[in-house]
């Protein structure tokens, strides 16, 4: 393989976002007729650089070449006709259309036969054994069929390179089993394929040869993948650890405040997102959860929070039951809740600063059946001076805040409820380092006045830096634990991608 062509070659990519540098010169060649993966913890850059390929973003710096050509993409329509094509996690399928009308779904300047069309998706889906019925609909589909439409609309346009983002983060064993064949068959059948996963034992039976990136920078590339284990894949996508600057000095954890119990929970695809969780978050400490995005994270803080519904199990506050409370219950309860989604769940951006600081408290702001407009802007004063929130009128609509600032308001309203639990899911996700340091002080100062904090994070520096306990999870179940101060980073790295260190 090492004389084969080279299909794809990205070469210096530099691709920026306000706050964030996701590509910084990253490096990717990809020998044609190969299977091939490209691995990097959370934030890496992969979809980036890969949205890069697939024509949705143009570089600021850098230069793509196919075959030896240099191309330049105006939209993903050019990367397709040139041969590019992509499936992302998030299917782009109409439920209501058969498998042949999403197959040529887009094809307007195409005069279409479906009858013609059904014909040769059939022969297709054989060649490359990918079992699906042209004529059914998709909503009729598992998510496995409909993994196989999405590359059948691929291969429908000619694709010669084929881009998978987390293939097998839907799939059932069997079926990722299958999808391996498939994508062999291809690569066998001169194509290219790039694999983006977190699985190190599917990269190491699936791929020829890894690029790890790590911080939008290539740290190693185009290496066989028979020659490496997978510690040395996960040492090599989470680095060398940094220094943890913010470490919490040592202390005795003190009373159980929160218990979950064989905790299970569907995904918005009702299916198994939680499978028979237990953990429990003292008064005192901090909680890491660490694991790749989509492994059941989001599932947990929402039913914790009684955003989302469990199927069996338990919730406990201070011992007492909270499974089926309300979140308004949980809250008064003693529990705080900073969502991922801090402007589409935490806050409203079309009302005003002080509207959203008393969001969660607004009945105790109130002067008979209305508001009472100097007390609720008192509170606001001093959430955003405690908090050190940056904001001109605390009428103004919060929409006009950075994220920054959004954060700290939205904090600083569920840690001035004064809570006994905080549940906190991303919490500095894109944030600045000024922005990250204030938000993980804030949490370790609730941690040193006995609070217990429960931290969601996907980046994995984060959680070995301020975490007592770090639990991973992998596939919705809790696959080990350590202490914060001594854990591993290759150990949780690799229990992070299904491995036993």
């Amino acid at each position: 393989m090492d004389a084969a062509p080279l299909a794809v070659e990205l070469k210096g990519i530099w691709k920026r976002f306000p706050g964030v540098v996701a590509n910084a010169g990253t490096e990717l060649t990809v020998k044609r007729g190969s299977i091939h993966a490209v691995l990097g913890e959370n934030g890496a850059g992969k979809s980036t650089l890969m949205n890069v390929l697939a024509g949705v973003y143009r570089p600021e710096e850098g230069e793509v070449r196919l075959f030896g050509e240099r191309v330049v993409f105006a939209n993903p329509a050019d990367a397709l006709a040139a041969g590019v094509g992509m499936v992302h996690q998030e299917f782009r399928l109409v439920p209501t259309f058969t498998v042949a009308e999403n197959v040529v779904l887009g094809a307007a300047d195409r005069v279409l036969n479906m009858g013609a069309v059904e014909r040769r998706v059939a022969e297709l889906a054989g060649q490359f054994s990918l079992d699906v019925d042209p004529q059914r609909h998709i909503w009729q589909l598992s998510m496995g069929e409909r993994q196989r439409v999405e590359i059948l609309k691929a291969l429908w346009r000619d694709a010669e390179i084929l881009i998978l983002d987390e293939p097998t983060a839907v799939l059932t064993p069997n079926e990722a089993d299958e999808l391996g064949l498939v994508i062999r068959r291809m690569a066998n059948d001169g194509r290219s394929v790039i694999f983006i996963s977190h699985k190190l034992h599917e990269v190491k039976q699936y791929c020829d040869e890894a690029t790890v990136l790590r911080g939008g920078k290539t740290v190693a590339a185009s290496m066989p993948v028979a020659d490496l284990t997978p510690q040395q894949l996960a040492e090599l996508m989470v680095g060398e650890a940094t220094e943890a600057a913010l470490r919490p000095e040592p202390r005795q954890a003190g009373e159980q405040l929160l218990s979950v119990q064989n905790l299970c929970a569907l995904n918005n695809r009702s299916l198994e997102a939680l499978s028979n969780i237990s953990l429990s978050v003292h008064a005192g400490e901090i909680v890491g959860i660490a694991g790749v995005a989509g492994n059941g994270q989001r599932e947990l803080s929402d039913v914790i929070a009684g955003l989302r519904e469990s199927t069996s199990g338990t919730v406990t506050l201070f011992g007492e039951d909270i499974t089926t409370a309300t979140p308004r219950q949980r809250f008064r309860a003693g529990l705080s809740y900073i969502p991922e989604d801090r402007v589409g769940v935490g806050l409203a951006p079309q009302l005003s600063v002080t509207d959203n600081a008393i969001l969660r408290s607004y009945r105790e702001h109130t002067r008979g059946p209305l508001i009472a407009v100097d007390r609720a802007k008192a509170f606001c004063a001093d959430v955003v001076d405690s908090f050190k929130v940056r904001t001109g009128s605390l009428d103004q609509r919060i929409a006009g805040l950075s994220g920054g600032n959004l954060q700290r308001l939205l904090v600083g309203r569920e840690l001035t409820a004064e809570p006994s639990v905080i549940v906190a899911s991303q919490p500095t996700r894109g944030l600045d380092v000024q922005g990250v340091k204030a938000i993980q002080e804030l949490l370790i100062d609730a941690r040193n006045e006995g609070l217990g904090v429960l931290m969601i994070s996907e980046d994995l520096d984060e959680l070995l830096a301020i975490s007592d306990r770090i639990i991973v999870m992998h596939e919705g179940q809790i696959a080990a634990e350590y202490e914060g101060a001594d854990a591993d980073r290759s150990a949780i790295g690799l229990a992070m991608a299904g491995e036993s260190p």
